[in-house]
């Protein structure tokens, strides 16, 4: 973005004359088939061991109910489960020859956990479900019996600190010194005191051992990738510091047996078949972990859900039925409070598409198509919004609204991006926005809904992405965390400010309408605007006003000289919002803190994302998203949020719901890639590392305050004082000689990003390429960075005009994106120049169609046809013409061959032996799937490679062949834009000549 601009009790016995009704019940609440979704395979078996957390659900009796992988359900009501240990019960149970079980649970009389309506999807081995997460491991490992002592040898008892974790179980992984590694991932820890777990081992003989935790879930804590040393006795782990010999931590822990308070504040919309549960924070005498949301109503029966946030959407329901829900809250020691005040909304009409499921794969195996959604194509025009700048921007005169693409456009012309070659697009925020000049998404005003002037009928938001996902693509979704429109975030805060309807303003201030609702599209009937805004100002100060000297005269004029009053327009500094939801202050100073807590326009007003309503409320939205299937995220302004806090909150809340609705499988694809704007040349932003792109791909090696907003400051000053020097580096990009090798993620965020240094300096490829090089060692995994060259923000060298390098130059960049380490992403239209040294953005002050965020429609028009990416078959009309154009024959062929060789799409790279600028070699070996794919690559200029591996290399472009036999290949210049792909034991030529690659 650019800165312009349940505790449910059950009787154990039926009664006669209800049994009817509870089996009826029970028949309905059959969980929903799902055949597809499994998490990996932990251990080779045809067993699973089903553990399950009783102690805030306090049923009477429990029952699995489950499928093994392709085979049939069980009978409702399942089988029952028998008591393991303490708060937990299990079921073990024969799989045959399949690899995992769908699964739910329920009390025999009507009360389900179906998991939100999406089953559990479980593995094989030890299975452990608590609270809506499921991990793999076994909680029971040792209970009562020591835990792992009494082997007769050395033992020693570690004492984990979980206080920051946010794991619902933890996994011990261990080997004495000289013996041999627990079975992945490990044994049980079980509670100890508050932000505790404990495990004793036997040592036999050892005196030392190594440990790593982990959660059973694929998240690790290894100590940074040198193991735990540990010794005899009592050792402490807390926030990677170990201390030996050390005192109980939990010796004088009183147990917690304070429930929380119940919630406040229960509220519920609706939109179709789904409904949006949000409630107050519950407090605790130690801390909430979560909330338990039990309903009741609809075919489905009673059901109860988990939840971290204050929000929840639940999807999937009957049409225009009433259903009840009740929200508890818990601790960490399983404490659930009483119920909250129930609420009851009703459905509505069932709606056409269904979700969908994310397609999970490799990202680095998906180009990226970026478009602008309301520039891209018009699918129907019964949408097209200008707004309140339709006339003034120049852009009525052009018969161009703003709002003019649509997801039906963008149906309609999915095959001409698949035809291209690329298999993920990356689309602008989908939310409702609100603002004078919103086309681009990025003023968010509701956050849960889809802005409908982007949908049409049998053309929603569901439905791109199924159609989407049908041709095999990805959506990646622009999401914004940092702020919302200056009208602020609907059900969050939205600001009232100070307006008269007199012969000054009456103009400016539409007259309130009851009964009528702002969605963008429809039309206010008394004032003729889609932009109407009687329900954002007041004459009167609306109750619990805030902002100081309402409604006084400032004593300045407005442009027509008019009156000027405060609080008449949205500000920080007037008081107008408050500091629990939003930031109060103006950036200073871009790389400094201020940078990451205060507003960067005013149309921009900037959250408190360190504040938990803040946070639950952005959380409960994205999550609707991810349930709709959608593949990954790119994150917005992501520098202006702490990294603490995307690695506390946002990012582990991202992971948890894609777990929990798709499974895990599905959640280690989920591709999140984030904005973090650095406009210079250097490896580090100016000298900070809290605002360098690489910075956010690492999680926290220091434990910070419990409270956000203070560990924001102190994790601020604490990297800023170890500065670059002392920042983590990586080996993930490189290989090893000639050889690749696993990547260390351990210590990965969970955040990946643009490669704003390449973008910066894509000027020139070789510039780009040097300057990307260099920052590869501090990047946790640069093999993942989106690389891109001009965007709807800026050009190289913060250029404010779209790319105007030339052909030449643009096919060289293009050669070098698509074959060096990363991921190809290419702006819409920029495979035909479009709009070359256009302004990329002027905001009103301008037509749009001068501009780089012009329509790109008239291009599309026609039809085309691609059964496989990178392949047309038919094409016509205006659409022929631009897939004729050089820059998009040559991204064809570009996309043909690194779809072909694995070692383009996720190989690691060296520059080792080798000379020639823009030559390299890269290289992926999967012995699993017996893939073993190396190539080197020369890029306009000419290269010799020594040290490589004999043999006989093939030349994807040219099909020329080279045997190797003393390991040494020479390459010359194949010209600007063109370049060498010579793999050893390769195909052959891929695809045919072009204009550049001949």
């Amino acid at each position: 973005m650019r800165r312009t601009s349940a505790r449910t009790r059950r009787p154990g016995i039926w009664r006669p004359l209800a049994a009817a009704a509870v089996l009826l019940a029970l028949m309905a609440a059959v969980p929903k088939p799902d055949a597809g979704r499994s998490e990996p395979v932990v251990a080779a078996s045809n067993t699973a061991t089903v553990f399950y957390y009783t102690k805030t659900k306090a049923w009477a009796t429990y029952n699995l109910h489950y499928a093994p992988a392709g085979g049939a359900w069980t009978a409702v009501p399942g089988v029952g489960m028998e008591p393991a240990c303490t708060d937990w019960v299990k079921r073990t149970v024969d799989l045959g020859s399949a690899a995992g079980l769908q699964a739910t649970f329920n009390n025999g009389t009507g009360t389900w956990d179906n998991n939100g309506g999406a089953n559990y999807a479980l593995g094989t081995g030890n299975i452990a479900v608590k609270d809506g997460v499921v991990s793999h491991s076994d909680p029971c490992a040792g209970a009562g019996g020591g835990a792992g002592g009494g082997g007769g040898g050395n033992s020693a008892t570690v004492y984990y600190y979980t206080g920051t974790l946010g794991w619902a179980t933890h996994n011990l992984h261990y080997a004495p010194a000289g013996g041999a590694w627990t079975a992945v991932p490990g044994v049980g820890m079980e509670p100890a005191c508050t932000d505790w777990v404990k495990r004793t081992v036997d040592l036999g003989t050892a005196t030392t051992w190594q440990a790593t935790f982990n959660n059973g879930n694929g998240t690790w804590d290894n100590n940074n990738g040198s193991n735990y040393q540990l010794k005899t006795g009592l050792s402490t782990v807390r926030n990677k510091a170990v201390t030996a010999s050390a005192a109980d931590p939990c010796a004088a822990a009183v147990p917690d047996t304070e429930p929380p308070t119940a919630p406040a504040g229960v509220a519920a919309s609706v939109t179709d078949t789904s409904v949006v549960l949000s409630w107050n924070a519950a407090t605790d005498n130690t801390a909430v972990t979560g909330y338990q949301v039990t309903r009741t109503g609809g075919t489905q029966g009673t059901v109860v859900a988990d939840t971290a946030s204050t929000v929840r959407t639940d999807t999937g329901l009957d049409a225009r039925t009433a259903y009840t829900y009740v929200v508890r809250a818990r601790d960490a020691a399983g404490n659930v409070s009483a119920p909250a005040t129930a609420v009851t909304p009703t459905t509505g009409d069932q709606p056409v598409g269904q979700a969908g499921r994310p397609l999970g794969g490799d990202p680095r195996k998906d180009p990226i198509y970026f478009v602008l959604t309301a520039r891209f194509y018009d699918g129907d025009s019964a949408n097209n919004r200008g707004g309140s700048q339709h006339v003034k921007s120049g852009n009525a005169a052009t018969g161009d609204p703003m709002f003019r693409g649509d997801f039906k456009g963008l149906v309609d012309k999915l095959d001409y991006v698949k035809g291209l070659g690329f298999s993920a697009l990356w689309i602008t925020p989908v939310v409702l926005n609100r603002s004078d000049y919103d086309y681009h998404g990025y003023h968010g005003y509701d956050f849960y809904k889809v802005d409908p002037r982007l949908e049409s009928a049998g053309a929603s938001y569901q439905d791109l992405i199924n159609a989407a996902h049908a041709k095999g693509m990805k959506i990646y979704q622009d999401v914004v965390y940092n702020h919302s429109s200056r009208w602020g975030a609907k059900g969050l805060f939205t600001p009232t400010v100070y307006g008269v309807r007199d012969s000054q303003w009456s103009w400016y201030y539409d007259q309130k309408q009851d009964g009528f609702e702002y969605d963008g599209l429809t039309v206010d009937p008394v004032s003729g605007k889609s932009y109407y805004n009687g329900d954002l100002w007041s004459t009167t100060a609306p109750s619990g006003n805030t902002c100081l000297n309402w409604g006084v005269p400032t004593g300045g004029k407005s442009a027509e000289g008019y009156t000027v009053y405060n609080c008449q327009w949205p500000s920080p500094t007037s008081g107008m919002f408050p500091k629990a939801y939003y930031h109060q202050c103006w950036i200073g100073n871009w790389e400094g803190e201020d940078s990451r807590s205060c507003w960067l326009h005013e149309d921009l007003a900037d959250f408190n994302t360190e504040s938990a309503v803040v946070q639950n409320h952005l959380i409960g939205a994205y999550n609707k998203y991810i349930d709709m299937g959608v593949d990954g995220f790119r994150v917005d302004t992501a520098v202006h949020i702490p990294r603490s806090t995307w690695n506390r909150r946002f990012l582990p809340a991202i992971r948890q719901e894609v777990t929990a609705k798709f499974g895990a499988d599905k959640a280690e694809d989920f591709f999140v890639f984030g904005e973090v704007a650095a406009f210079v040349n250097d490896k580090w932003n100016r000298g900070s590392v809290n605002h360098s792109a690489q910075f956010y791909t690492w999680q926290e090696r220091k434990e910070y305050s419990a409270d956000d907003a203070a560990a924001a400051i102190e994790q601020y000053a604490y990297e800023e004082q170890l500065g670059t020097g002392g920042q983590p580096t990586s080996d993930n990009a490189f290989l090893r000689g000639n050889a690749y090798h696993a990547p260390d993620h351990s210590r990965f965020s969970g955040m990946n990003i643009i490669d704003m240094r390449m973008h910066m300096n894509f000027g020139d490829a070789s510039n780009a390429y040097n300057n990307g090089r260099d920052s590869d060692d501090s990047t946790n995994d640069a093999t993942y960075n989106v690389v891109y060259v001009d965007s709807h923000d800026y050009g190289p060298n913060k250029s404010s005009t779209r790319y105007t390098g030339g052909t030449d130059a643009w096919a060289e960049n293009m050669s070098l994106m698509w074959t060096f380490r990363g991921i190809p992403t290419l702006y819409y239209g920029s495979e035909t120049e479009f709009q070359a040294g256009k302004p990329i953005d002027c905001g009103p002050s301008c037509p749009l169609a001068t501009t780089g965020r012009a329509y790109f429609g008239a291009g599309l028009e026609g039809s085309v046809v691609a059964p496989d990416f990178g392949t047309v078959s038919s094409a016509s009309g205006a659409v022929a013409t631009t897939l004729a154009q050089p820059l998009a024959r040559h991204v064809q062929r570009l996309n043909q061959i690194r779809r072909a060789v694995h070692a383009l799409q996720t190989g690691q790279y060296s520059t080792e032996g080798i000379s020639g600028d823009m030559a390299f070699k890269r290289r992926y070996t999967d012995s699993a799937s017996g893939v073993d794919s190396f190539a080197l690559v020369a890029v306009t200029n000419g290269a010799t490679y020594t040290g490589i591996p004999n043999g006989t290399y093939r030349d994807a472009v040219t099909g020329d062949v080279k045997t190797v036999g003393n390991g040494t290949l020479s390459v010359p210049a194949p010209g600007k834009g063109n370049l060498r792909v010579y793999v050893l034991n390769g195909p052959g030529q891929i695809g045919t000549a072009g204009p550049y690659l001949k």
